[in-house]
């Protein structure tokens, strides 16, 4: 398989896992550096280029609301499920251990070993 092809397919793998990944962390209000950091202490790397559009489009979602602490020096824009995104994550964290699930077995599976291993 070509360098370009699963680096493709790698990307698109990743691209939903991540939305599941940012939600996660935005049960208490992050801004965008502490949400990097997070995430990266979890071993899962998101570029700002990345995870800035995404917020947006979760805000335009009404998943993620966001509002702005002015009381330090520098302002920043903190980000935090709304109840509609907290819905929305538990069903999608349901969803996500049912087909990983599914998954564990379909490549057990191909490993030649059985569901009892």
């Amino acid at each position: 398989m070509g360098d370009g092809l699963l680096q493709s397919m790698t990307t698109e793998l990743r691209r939903g896992t991540l939305t599941l990944a940012v939600l996660s962390q935005l049960r208490t209000p992050q801004y965008g550096y502490s949400l990097v950091q997070l995430l990266e202490k979890s071993g899962i790397t998101i570029e700002q280029s990345t995870l800035y559009p995404l917020l947006r489009r979760l805000e335009k979602q009404e998943l993620v609301t966001s509002s702005w602490d002015k009381t330090e020096s520098r302002p920043r824009r903190y980000y935090v499920l709304s109840d509609y995104g907290k819905e929305v994550l538990e069903k999608l964290k349901k969803e996500w251990e049912k087909t990983s699930q599914e998954l564990s077995i379909l490549l057990r599976e191909e490993n030649g070993e059985n569901e009892t291993d």
